[in-house]
Formats: C-alpha cells, sequence, structure tokens
C-alpha cells in the first residue's frame, strides 16, 4: 500500500514568507497595522478551509507543473503557518487592545522567523524535528 505524501511547491511557500515578511515589515514601518490581516486571514483561510489566497494567486504564476517544483511537505506547512497566525493574531490584537511592545513582539518574531525561511533555515521546521524528537524518547521511556 502506498501512501501519497501531500506537498506544497516551493515557489508557493516562498510567495506566502514574502507575503508575510513584507506585509509584517510595511505595517511596522508606515504604523498601517491593518496591513498584518492580509497573511493573518490568508494563514488562517490556508488552516481552516485549505485555501490560502495568496498561495492560490501564486500558483496562476507557475510557469511549469506544479510537481516540477521542489516539495515542501505539506504538514510541515501547515505547522509552520499556525505558529504564523497565533503570532499574527496576538501580535494585531495587542496592537488593537494598545499593548504595543506585544504587538512589536510577536509581529517581528515572525517577521523574522519568515525572512530568515526564505535565507534558508526554518525554524518551524526546527522546532517541530525537536519536538518530534522528545516525543519519541519521552515514548521510549514509559
Amino acid at each position: 500500500m502506498t501512501s501519497e505524501i501531500r506537498s506544497i511547491p516551493r515557489p508557493l511557500v516562498r510567495t506566502n514568507q514574502w507575503v508575510i515578511f513584507l506585509s509584517v515589515a510595511t505595517a511596522l514601518l508606515t504604523g498601517q497595522l491593518w496591513i498584518l490581516a492580509i497573511p493573518l486571514t490568508a494563514g488562517l483561510l490556508g488552516l481552516l478551509f485549505n485555501f490560502n489566497p495568496v498561495m492560490r494567486l501564486a500558483k496562476l504564476f507557475l510557469k511549469k507543473k506544479p510537481s516540477d517544483y521542489i516539495p515542501e511537505d505539506h504538514s510541515q506547512q501547515q505547522f509552520n503557518q499556525a505558529i504564523a497566525v497565533v503570532c499574527l493574531g496576538l501580535g494585531f490584537t495587542s496592537f488593537l487592545l494598545g499593548w504595543n511592545v506585544t504587538g512589536y513582539i510577536f509581529t517581528l518574531m515572525v517577521g523574522m522567523a519568515s525572512l530568515i525561511a526564505i535565507l534558508g533555515f526554518c525554524i518551524g521546521c526546527f522546532i517541530l524535528y525537536h519536538w518530534k524528537q522528545y516525543s519519541y524518547r519521552r515514548s521510549q521511556r514509559q
């Protein structure tokens, strides 16, 4: 029995990372905090309905078949997106409540994580890997 591994073409993942980074940078530099709602909404839609409008729009610009690109693991990307949505949500809510320091902390964390991912190191992947290692070792002790 073969099980198909769901994947996302890397250019779609990178586009999503760029939208997160540019949205955070633009929102913080201009003070137009509503811009944070763009990646937050796209991420929520992706997690809840498996429809990320950023990736769906970017898919229209792919020059090759999606399967011809380097694949990114779907479940890993869902985990990363969940972290981004939580951080963006907490940051956006903090700004709305006037808790600006907390807002900056959460939005800068997700903005920096997206930039670092663009540069080639996935912090969410690192976290998930170590969580799985920890869970495995814990299960072996029991």
